[in-house]
């Protein structure tokens, strides 16, 4: 058995997109459409996960010496 890969970000928001479409049109019965909610829900935390995990990194910038430094920026008054 191999381990099912985890979809790409671009992958999850196409298949989120089609699963709002779907609910969009309504003509989808009941306990589908729950079903289909809940693989969107999966769908939105994958993004939400990746989207944080990017954040994380643009937090932080390479220093000279090769050691990561948290990075904020100051605004201006």
């Amino acid at each position: 058995m191999t381990k099912k890969q985890e979809a790409t970000f671009e992958e999850a928001m196409e298949n989120l997109e089609k699963i709002v479409e779907q609910l969009e049109e309504g003509d989808v019965p009941l306990e589908e459409a729950i079903s289909i909610y809940k693989q969107g829900m999966d769908l939105s935390r994958l993004c939400h996960s990746k989207l944080k995990a990017v954040e994380d990194q643009l937090t932080q910038i390479l220093r000279e010496d090769g050691e990561l430094e948290n990075f904020t920026v100051q605004e201006e008054e």
